[in-house]
């Protein structure tokens, strides 16, 4: 399927094996990575119930992971020397995702949020002022971990497909997270095919996305609401012309999560010079937005901006946040670090920009976004997926190799992003892994990417604006 050779070989073995560890976690049922799912045993999802031990299904997780970027990493290595057919690597992604959609979400309990968030909603409370512990009793809302006092960080959008899957679901956990992972296998499925037509086959674009282990892994099995807001924009830059469908669709975009909106500027720049029709799509992605928000209520900001301030415990800031503690004293700097990190996203927006031979609206926006991922202070793995599928839009270069090697230490670091359930003797995940080995890598691939692109440019030439490329059609 990927062709002959060793490369070939350790890809779709690499992959395989990716898969199926993803696939079994999920499968064995309620453990360490996966949160249980209150409600009726004969509803959906299912699992063994076997209840592995939390030490045997995190080393498990971790063979996902590591066997999965090498898998990956060697097809795509394999898939620039011989054609491939991408039908097969597409049809197999979403067939996984399909499967994993009937099994428990893994890797964290924000489901669990969701599935809460989505209840507050359908009883016709707030989401936004309103938290799960105000609920006492209630079995949907008692289901959540850690966020059991944060009103929803989720946008409007995001919000109204809970709602509607707490309304599916009742007062099941299990049958709302599960009408939640239809929804989400359904958007990583049209994000498949959107790309798989947008690209016209490319084997490439398909192991980006819907072959990609690392983005099933997270994504797929992790159920993140990431996945609507990629299929909205990856459909906003894919439309044939530049009006108020791509408005509409960046708008909804944005209205999952804030962050998206960076895809804009793809569109942005592509419409520089045509000002009636820059208008138009900013005119409808803004009402769009705007009207998602003001349908909300006045609360559905306030989370964004406290998580605006926040810093992870993998992002490089957080060894600079400790640093300025140790030499300055207590205090969070989180002026200064927002400051910082803006200029470093700037820089590296700039040297990727200038190291792209072509600027479309999907190099821009793939541009903009992966700076802003390298940059930003609060990072996660699963937002990374964003990335990965714009730069499946565009043509192969290292980002390809930089961003699996950053999911993939991300992924390590946060094994397993759920905080309940975890091995006393695996706490050195958290404190070795992600709070002081994950900051150095990231901020190592951070300036390696820019002295890549910086490299890059050097011998790229100059920058072209093309319009009708035979590899990227707009």
């Amino acid at each position: 399927m990927i062709g002959k050779g060793w490369q070939a070989w350790v890809g779709v073995s690499g992959i395989g094996a990716s898969v199926l560890a993803t696939v079994a976690i999920g499968l064995l049922g309620p453990s360490a990575m996966v949160p249980e799912l209150p409600g009726a045993s004969w509803q959906p999802p299912y699992s063994l119930e076997a209840r592995p031990a939390g030490e045997f299904v995190i080393a498990l997780a971790a063979a996902a992971i590591l066997l999965g970027a090498a898998g990956l990493s060697a097809a795509l290595l394999a898939v620039r020397r011989v054609k491939v057919d991408a039908r097969w690597l597409v049809a197999a992604g979403c067939v996984v995702a399909g499967v994993l959609a009937f099994l428990p979400p893994s890797g964290s309990a924000d489901h669990l949020n969701y599935a809460a968030y989505g209840r507050i909603g359908a009883l016709g409370l707030d989401p936004y002022a309103t938290t799960p512990a105000q609920l006492p009793g209630d079995p949907v809302a008692g289901a959540v971990e850690e966020w059991i006092a944060t009103p929803s960080v989720y946008g409007p959008v995001a919000s109204a497909v809970q709602v509607l899957a707490s309304l599916v679901g009742g007062e099941s956990v299990r049958l709302t997270v599960f009408a939640l992972q239809v929804v989400n296998a359904a958007a990583f499925v049209v994000t498949a095919l959107l790309l798989h037509r947008f690209t016209r086959g490319d084997a490439r674009a398909a192991l980006l996305w819907a072959a990609n282990p690392l983005v099933i892994y997270q994504l797929a099995a992790g159920m993140h609401v990431d996945t609507l807001a990629v299929v909205a924009v990856v459909a906003a830059l894919v439309v044939r012309t530049r009006g108020v469908a791509t408005g509409l669709l960046l708008g909804l975009g944005i209205a999952v999560k804030v962050n998206v909106g960076l895809v804009a500027l793809g569109p942005a720049w592509e419409l520089r010079r045509s000002p009636g029709r820059l208008v138009l799509v900013a005119g409808v992605a803004t009402a769009t937005v705007a009207g998602a928000y003001l349908l909300a209520g006045p609360h559905s900001l306030d989370q964004v901006s406290r998580a605006s301030r926040s810093i992870t415990l993998a992002s490089p800031w957080n060894t600079v946040q400790a640093g300025l503690q140790s030499l300055l004293g207590p205090g969070g700097y989180v002026i200064w670090i927002q400051l910082a990190a803006l200029l470093v996203m700037a820089g590296l927006a700039w040297l990727l920009l200038r190291a792209m031979p072509d600027l479309q609206a999907p190099h821009v926006a793939a541009a903009v976004v992966v700076a802003y991922l390298f940059a930003a202070p609060y990072v996660l793995p699963w937002y990374d997926g964003l990335a990965f599928a714009l730069v499946a839009l565009i043509p192969a270069s290292a980002l390809d190799g930089f961003l699996v090697a950053r999911l993939t230490a991300l992924s390590l670091a946060y094994l397993p992003a759920r905080v309940m359930d975890q091995p006393e003797g695996l706490l050195w995940l958290r404190t070795v892994v992600r709070e002081q080995v994950a900051p150095w890598i990231l901020l190592a691939l951070t300036v390696a990417l820019a002295v890549w692109a910086w490299r890059a440019r050097t011998t790229a030439g100059p920058v072209r604006q093309r319009t009708g490329s035979a590899e990227l059609r707009s």
